[in-house]
């Protein structure tokens, strides 16, 4: 047997099939083409429609990234069918089998970030500029894509946390409300007038500008340490929780309140050295 005459008859009809695909390689690049003008012209309107809509900037991208992928898996389609012309795509589905399987345990972490993208963007809450917390992680949220989305620490370190994790666990959203609460314990020697320590405490964080003023300032009497002979107040404020940082807030507010007591005659025990701080806010750094 002449190898080389066997060869060369390989070759020379690889050559001739690559010849009688040029046509259909041809059109089929036209086809690509067409996909991709179609896919810029259908994603402008949607950018146009949308524009004139309330929905949310992430929401928005997710439709235009939609639209683009549907147009652009008909565009490969299309090109495959000419290219093959008994593809379809049944038969690619079919064709498969156990390999869609195994592609399908490879990726199933992308696709379940990619799914939980999708209903992270559909729900109302958690927006673009909220701070948030999640399994330790706090911060502002700056961009939310349909894998992933990107927190700013607020120390400035970037975290980027996969969507199923904010999906899946409990997320504190600390701005969802325009104001929020804060508590401070502050304690009073039992010798000392309690009426007077509630009044002077109240009066002095009026004057903190930070403090909101259409809501009232609490101090209720919360607890008694008769071994420390000392009366705990709870002291309940209100404050705008996206204008102001809460942890400049509570400094504002301690300061207010020991200036408050010394100038009404009441001195904080001598055993106490900070106020106290019942949700544990001033461990970390917080809006």
């Amino acid at each position: 047997m002449n190898y080389l005459v066997v060869l060369q008859d390989q070759l020379q009809g690889m050559a001739r099939q690559a010849i009688a695909l040029l046509p259909s390689l041809a059109i089929a690049t036209v086809v690509l083409s067409v996909a991709w003008l179609v896919a810029r012209f259908a994603t402008a309107i949607v950018h146009r429609i949308t524009g004139r809509t309330r929905l949310r900037g992430d929401l928005k991208d997710l439709l235009e990234t939609l639209v683009r992928v549907a147009i652009w898996i008909v565009g490969f389609l299309l090109a495959a069918t000419i290219v093959i012309p008994g593809f379809t795509f049944g038969g690619m589905v079919a064709g498969l089998g156990i390999g869609a399987v195994a592609i399908g345990f490879a990726f199933q972490d992308i696709f379940k970030n990619f799914l939980a993208g999708v209903l992270i963007m559909l729900r109302e809450k958690m927006r673009i500029g909220d701070q948030v917390e999640c399994e330790g992680i706090r911060g502002k949220v700056e961009h939310i894509s349909l894998r992933e989305t990107h927190i700013r620490q607020l120390s400035g370190e970037l975290t980027i946390v996969p969507n199923s994790m904010l999906f899946e666990k409990p997320v504190q959203i600390v701005t969802d409300q325009h104001q929020r609460r804060d508590d401070i314990l502050v304690p009073i020697d039992f010798g000392d007038d309690l009426e007077a320590a509630r009044s002077a405490i109240a009066a002095a964080l009026k004057d903190v500008d930070t403090i909101a003023s259409d809501r009232p300032v609490q101090v209720f009497a919360k607890d008694f340490d008769p071994g420390a002979g000392v009366t705990t107040l709870l002291v309940r404020y209100w404050t705008d929780a996206i204008a102001n940082n809460n942890t400049e807030v509570r400094s504002d507010a301690m300061l207010a309140i020991v200036a408050g007591l010394a100038q009404a005659g009441i001195a904080l025990p001598s055993s106490t050295t900070e106020l106290v701080d019942p949700n544990g806010l001033l461990a970390g750094a917080q809006r």
